[in-house]
């Protein structure tokens, strides 16, 4: 096993529970190492830290794994992964969902690992070049201890770009040509683990989606970035008089009506549209909604774009504010890690007084449970939600 060392003083948030050392805190690297290779980091006075997976194509250099040296093998996974199982089992029980996040990354001490659980098949995304050599032991894993139909692995993301990773999408294990039916409490979704948005499914808005339920009661709800048609499902089982549902994905459409079938649940208008232009045509209309709905994608991937994705943000719940009737709602969303909590809620402020109205903010929330957030990792919380009154 090589051996890196940090430069002086650079170990004080590693020791403070982070897990990532960027390559400009590195003092010493043996040349040659192989990205994803496990390795010993040492503090500037020789102190050994732990051990974690090194790439040395990433600005994150080092991913923390142990403050012991030991063996990364099939025990070492079996021991995360189910101590993350247990965890969610607790949260979730079989009574009221068979679909969670099984393993978030760095919040379950797996950095760069992202598992999926539907029923039973898995979709796996992995975000680190260590994670990517121990595929194949992952694997074993899920098959040792849940018997799965189908695992998949989803790495489309751009993020992999920046450990020098492929994109790719393939099948591990089955053959999951058939839509996965999963529930959530109420609430069954058929979905695509193969094709669907991300690893198949988002889950992270899971707890949200319920709580717009009150607000739907009797009310013209507009569901802007639909996507599977989560948000729509919750507010027509909360007795929605009428939902307006957009989305510029025509597949991701269809699998929203389809969802609403087999729910016997609603959705009156059903809109393939780009969500920025189909909101300002709203605008111009000059319609009126009890409950706007808004949940975006992320709008920055990084702090190079945040002032973009300010303007973007600002610029939507804008425009979905001027759609509220007075007294009405708007429950808003982003899922930018980049743009904070505090930094999110000045937005929605600003673009309230932009469009001469006043919020009161009456609920706040993040991700769901299954997608823990590690404190001493900021960057494991990304999702804002929050419910406000517009007069």
């Amino acid at each position: 096993m090589e051996s890196i060392y940090l430069n002086k003083n650079e170990e004080r948030r590693l020791l403070n529970g982070h897990q990532w050392i960027f390559s400009n805190e590195l003092k010493s690297v043996p040349k040659d190492i192989e990205k994803g290779s496990v390795v010993k980091v040492f503090s500037a006075q020789n102190k050994f830290l732990g051990i974690g997976f090194y790439n040395p194509h990433s600005l994150i250099s080092f991913r923390f794994l142990s403050k012991r040296e030991t063996h990364i093998d099939q025990l070492f996974f079996e021991s995360r992964i189910l101590r993350a199982r247990d965890f969610r089992e607790k949260i979730y029980p079989k009574s009221t969902t068979n679909a969670y996040r099984l393993v978030h990354a760095e919040s379950d001490f797996l950095p760069g690992l992202i598992i999926d659980k539907f029923d039973n098949s898995f979709s796996i995304q992995t975000f680190s070049a260590g994670m990517e050599n121990h595929i194949q032991t992952i694997c074993d894993v899920l098959i040792a201890h849940f018997s799965p139909e189908n695992i998949v692995l989803r790495n489309e993301s751009q993020l992999r770009e920046l450990e020098n990773l492929p994109q790719e999408k393939k099948v591990l294990l089955g053959n999951p040509t058939d839509l996965i039916r999963i529930y959530d409490t109420e609430i069954q979704y058929d979905i695509d683990i193969l094709n669907g948005h991300k690893t198949g499914f988002f889950l992270d808005q899971r707890e949200n989606r319920k709580r717009i339920r009150p607000f739907a009661q009797d009310a013209h709800v507009l569901d802007i970035f639909t996507s599977d048609g989560g948000f729509s499902l919750n507010a027509a089982y909360g007795k929605a008089k009428e939902i307006l549902a957009v989305d510029i994905s025509e597949e991701a459409l269809k699998r929203a009506h389809h969802n609403a079938e087999i729910n016997q649940l609603k959705i009156e208008n059903l809109i393939k549209e780009d969500a920025f232009s189909f909101i300002e045509k709203l605008e111009h209309e000059e319609r009126k909604f009890d409950l706007v709905i808004l949940d975006p994608p992320s709008l920055t991937k990084s702090k190079k774009t945040v002032s973009t994705a300010i303007h973007a943000y600002k610029k939507l719940n804008r425009s979905a504010i001027k759609l509220v009737k007075k007294g009405g709602f708007l429950a808003t969303a982003s899922c930018s890690h980049h743009v904070g909590e505090d930094l999110f809620l000045s937005i929605v402020q600003k673009a309230a007084n932009d469009a001469h109205r006043k919020v009161q903010l009456i609920e706040r929330a993040a991700q769901a449970p299954d997608h823990p957030v590690l404190i001493s990792m900021p960057e494991t919380q990304y999702l804002k939600f929050a419910i406000f009154h517009v007069s």
